[in-house]
Order: structure tokens, then C-alpha cells, then sequence
């Protein structure tokens, strides 16, 4: 675990949802948010009719700010940029 790590409450993620698309989202907590867009309520309108997702990348992140600001950018990422960033992510955690 690097030191941001460590010391964050903030996380980026995306999910991938039923339908093979790429949903993008910051949270505190990864299993909460995961199991959120699955099974509640409060999952995303737009992961709600997507059902199951599964988490494909997280990236910790220092503060919320920094969080939105990423999120930011990584919906504006072509799904090619997006598909190559989740399996350099993969790549570096084996």
C-alpha cells in the first residue's frame, strides 16, 4: 500500500457494469460504494440499470478535492484510455 494509501479516505474508482460499460466515481469506502451500486438505492441512476458491476480500478488520492479533480478526468477519457488504464492498473498489482 503506498503512503497515500495509508493516510487517505478518498478513493477514485470505476466499476464495470453488466453491459461492459465504465462508470466512474470517488467514495471513502470502496466495499461500501461497490455494494451500493449493486443492491441499493443509492448506487448511481446510471449503474442501477446496469446491475451486477464490478470494481475495475481504485486509485487512492490525498483529500476530496484531489478526488473530483481525477474523476474529472477520467471521464473524459476515450473507453480505449480507459480500457488501457484498468490493465496497466492490473499489471502493477500482480
Amino acid at each position: 500500500m503506498t503512503e497515500v494509501a495509508k493516510e487517505s479516505a478518498w478513493f477514485v474508482y470505476m466499476v464495470r457494469c453488466r453491459d461492459n460499460s465504465l462508470y466512474s466515481g470517488v467514495t471513502t469506502d470502496l466495499i461500501r460504494r461497490e455494494h451500493e451500486h449493486n443492491s441499493s438505492v443509492k448506487g448511481a441512476k446510471y449503474t442501477r440499470v446496469r446491475r451486477p458491476v464490478s470494481l475495475v480500478f481504485t486509485q487512492a488520492v490525498a483529500n476530496r478535492s484531489v478526488a473530483g479533480k481525477l474523476e474529472a478526468r477520467l471521464k473524459k477519457l476515450t473507453k480505449k484510455n480507459k480500457e488501457l488504464l484498468i490493465s496497466q492498473a492490473q499489471e502493477i498489482t500482480l
